[in-house]
Parts: C-alpha cells; sequence; structure tokens
C-alpha cells in the first residue's frame, strides 16, 4: 500500500529552496514512513535529519533550536511538539507558516506566523485558528500564493518609486524655476499632470506580470523598509533627473520662439515643459516595468500600461493643438519641431534610467543579491 506525493508538490518543493523556503514535514506517521517520503521529495538526503516526537521529549528548548536548524522531518510527533518546533524557528528570526488539517494541529498553526489550514478536509477548529484557508488542499498553491504575493510587493514599491519620483520632479522643476525667477508650469498643468499623467500609467504599472526568477531571490526581512536596497536614492536622482530635463525643456523653447535664452517669460518654453513633463512620466513608467532589468530584457508584456501610455499621449496631444484646450491652459500651439524636440528631450529619461540599472545590476552582482 503506497500514498503517493502529488506530481506538483515536487516542483512546489524545488521552487521553495530555489526561493529561500525551508519545507519542513511535521508527521503523525512512522519516522521510516516519513524519512522515505522526505527523501522522493528532496527535502531530506538522510535519515539523520529526522527527529521522532520521543526524541523531541529529552531536548530542552534551547537543544531543540539547534536541532531544528539541521533536522527537517518530524515524525511520531503529537501536538505540544508542533507547537515547540514553531517556537524554535522562530526564536531564530524565521518567519514560519503552518500548515493542518485537525484539531491537534490548531495550537500549533495558531503560534505560526501564518497558519493555513485545509478548506476541505480541515476542521472548524482549525479553520478558526488559522489565518488563510488553503480552499483546494493542495500544498503547491501555497507556492504559488508566494509567488504572487512577491509579485504584488515588487508592484507596490514599483507603483510608489513611479508616484514618488514623478511628483518629486514637478518639486525640483518649479523649485528651480522659482529661484530663477521663471514660471515653466502653472497650477492648472500641475493638476493636470497629477490626474492624468500620473494616475493612469501608475494604475496600470501595478498590473505588471512577475518578472523572471522572481522565485529565486533570496526571502527578504519583515523588518526591511519599502525604500531599502536603494528605493529611497533612486526616488531623489531619478526626481531631480525629471526636474533638470523639463528645465531643459522650457529653455530649448524659450530659444526656438525667441532665438535667444534668458530668465524672462516664453509661452512656447512654457508648451514645451509641459509637454516634456507628461512624455517624461509615461517614459519613466515604461522604466519602472522592472527596477533592475533592462526594459528590452522583458520577456512579459503590460497591455494595460501600453494601453494606458497610448491613451495619455492622445489625450495629451489633444490638450496641446485642440484651440480651446491651448487657450485654457495658456499655451501656444508650438510647431512640429518643437513638439519632436520637447518628446525628444523627455525620453532621454530612458537612456539614463537603463545606465543607471546597469551600475545597479553590477553592484547586486557583487553583494550576491
Amino acid at each position: 500500500m503506497i500514498d503517493p506525493c502529488r506530481e506538483e508538490v515536487y516542483d512546489a518543493v524545488e521552487k521553495c529552496k530555489s526561493a529561500g523556503i525551508r519545507p519542513i514535514m511535521i508527521t503523525g506517521d512512522h519516522k521510516d514512513t516519513a524519512v522515505a517520503i522526505a527523501k522522493n521529495l528532496k527535502i531530506i538526503e538522510n535519515k539523520t535529519e529526522a527527529r521522532t516526537g520521543e526524541e523531541i521529549n529529552d531536548l530542552s528548548d534551547e537543544e531543540l533550536i539547534e536541532v531544528v536548524k539541521n533536522c527537517s522531518v518530524f515524525a511520531r510527533v503529537q501536538p505540544e511538539h508542533k507547537t515547540r518546533i514553531v517556537k524554535a524557528l522562530q526564536s531564530q528570526g524565521l518567519i514560519t507558516a503552518m500548515t493542518g488539517d485537525g484539531v491537534n494541529d490548531a495550537p500549533s498553526i495558531k503560534t505560526a506566523d501564518v497558519g493555513i489550514s485545509m478548506g476541505i478536509t480541515g476542521t472548524d477548529v482549525t479553520k478558526g485558528a488559522s489565518d488563510m484557508v488553503l480552499a483546494d488542499d493542495n500544498f503547491a498553491t501555497i507556492v504559488n500564493a508566494v509567488e504572487e504575493g512577491r509579485k504584488i510587493y515588487d508592484n507596490v514599491k514599483k507603483v510608489l518609486q513611479f508616484q514618488l519620483s514623478t511628483n518629486m520632479a514637478e518639486v525640483v522643476a518649479i523649485f528651480l524655476s522659482s529661484l530663477f525667477g521663471i514660471t515653466i508650469l502653472t497650477p492648472a498643468h500641475l493638476l493636470w499632470i497629477n490626474m492624468v499623467t500620473d494616475c493612469i500609467p501608475g494604475l496600470a504599472l501595478g498590473m505588471e506580470k512577475a518578472e523572471d526568477g522572481i522565485m529565486k531571490r533570496k526571502p527578504r526581512s519583515s523588518k526591511e523598509s519599502l525604500f531599502a536596497n536603494g528605493v529611497g536614492i533612486d526616488v531623489g536622482l531619478h526626481a531631480v533627473l525629471m526636474g533638470i530635463l523639463v528645465l531643459v525643456a522650457f529653455f530649448v523653447g524659450q530659444y526656438m520662439e525667441l532665438g535667444h535664452m534668458g530668465l524672462f517669460k516664453s509661452v512656447d518654453g512654457m508648451s514645451m515643459a509641459f509637454i516634456t513633463m507628461n512624455f517624461i512620466e509615461i517614459a519613466y513608467a515604461l522604466c519602472m516595468r522592472s527596477r533592475t532589468k533592462s526594459i528590452l530584457s522583458l520577456k512579459t508584456r503590460n497591455i494595460w500600461l501600453f494601453g494606458a501610455v497610448i491613451g495619455v499621449v492622445l489625450i495629451t496631444l489633444g490638450v496641446t493643438y485642440i484651440p480651446v484646450f491651448v487657450t485654457l491652459f495658456g499655451m501656444s500651439t508650438i510647431s512640429i519641431y518643437e513638439f519632436f524636440a520637447a518628446a525628444g528631450i523627455a525620453l532621454l529619461i530612458i537612456p539614463i534610467i537603463e545606465i543607471v540599472k546597469i551600475f545597479k545590476r553590477i553592484r547586486m552582482k557583487k553583494q550576491n543579491i
């Protein structure tokens, strides 16, 4: 008689290992049975990595902490053993997820950082003690949920960086222009940019698919800030770069309109700064599809983002060339040459960010991140 593992569990366990997640088997079965299954799943390599509940009884809490560092199979255990094992892992600063279906699993599930009960075979007591209910009772689903969680966390960081960088870029542009005593963007321009160009690509960026190798990363610390790993530095650096490019667009427009540059008003310059600010945020959203990888190397597609980019470009063209909007926003109908100059300046952010990413990948490789 055999009770074979589900086919998908083999890949799930392998994914766990590559993602820095350590699978531990805790069972009431005989030690030899547990060892045989664990070896088959490659959770352990030999019998020395297994312990029984009786052996745990002879260990103090301090000794158990040392044992769980090297043992990944525990057989013939009682409910109190499961709770002790979870606490021993937590005492090492590890985040633990415990699964189970019976009433005797409830204490350890309640103790774990993430308690997961079985939705089909699980008892009401176990479900009540858990944080999550596994609807299909499939271990592979837990691993898929971890991957989805990593993707969501990545996308939150991307959207956060996009929103903060672009908003700070507007602050930088206005601050620099104020120092020079000139106006490059009016309140109406800023309101439009915040309502349209910030929001639409930002929402679409949150629909980005998981990057390749997301399950080959080491687990992040639960205390890690959203601004860790250079996010805070990137926000400030990218904001300054974008703000400077917008200011450059104003002076280029001023020169194309009047034939010379200076600290004075220019309607064409203001129109070009507006277009550059809109387009630079669109280009930056494309760059933020990955914080470290080149956008040319990404194999996935985000149709929501591409749709948002096309939509915002068309809307911006309407604001730039439809007379009623041109008047409403206090701009001028600029020439096609000025338009492409403004767009070209905005697109400079893409190669700049790509160069920054190259240095970031070199740093990560040295630090083995």
